[in-house]
């Protein structure tokens, strides 16, 4: 069973991402969508697909990542280009040009997870200053069979929020 972790604008954290890796040693992959705020190759970013966001200005950052994942391709971004608090419409097309069926971004801070169409988007909130809800949260998707995958969202001390799951077909 495949495990990816998913986080996003942890805005110059470095010990909090660590202890996150640290919970989870059954993650097979690792994604950070950007607003990391720190040097392309920081050390705690090293096991990451990673981009940059509206706050890195490391210009080795890419904007988009395309990453192919136990055969699903997964179109990264942070989001900020493509005017994610107005809608998911122009994100989709960008990651639907890419033939991409998972769509990770961050930028709004605002945890969640949604299947529209063929895509499922994630965005796994905030580890520095989430919106929307009190809770610190990164997610983690995992496979629960071939088709059926699985979105959990996490607070940053490794706690399940119960109330924050999504499970779908790909």
């Amino acid at each position: 069973m495949t495990r990816v972790l998913i986080t996003s604008d942890s805005h110059g954290l470095t010990e909090e991402l660590t202890e996150i890796m640290d919970q989870h040693d059954e993650v097979d992959w690792y994604i950070h969508c950007g607003d990391s705020e720190l040097d392309f190759d920081a050390e705690v970013l090293h096991p990451f697909y990673k981009v940059g966001g509206n706050c890195d200005f490391d210009p080795r950052y890419p904007t988009e990542e395309i990453k192919d994942i136990d055969g699903t391709r997964f179109f990264i971004t942070h989001g900020h280009l493509h005017q994610v608090k107005s809608g998911l419409t122009t994100l989709s097309y960008a990651a639907e040009e890419h033939q991409a069926k998972v769509v990770c971004f961050g930028h709004t801070h605002i945890a969640g997870a949604e299947k529209i169409g063929e895509q499922l988007f994630i965005n796994p909130g905030s580890i520095r200053m989430p919106r929307n809800r009190v809770e610190k949260t990164y997610a983690i998707l995992e496979w629960l069979d071939n088709e059926t995958v699985s979105v959990q969202f996490y607070t940053v001390d490794g706690q399940k929020i119960k109330n924050m799951s999504y499970s779908t077909i790909l």
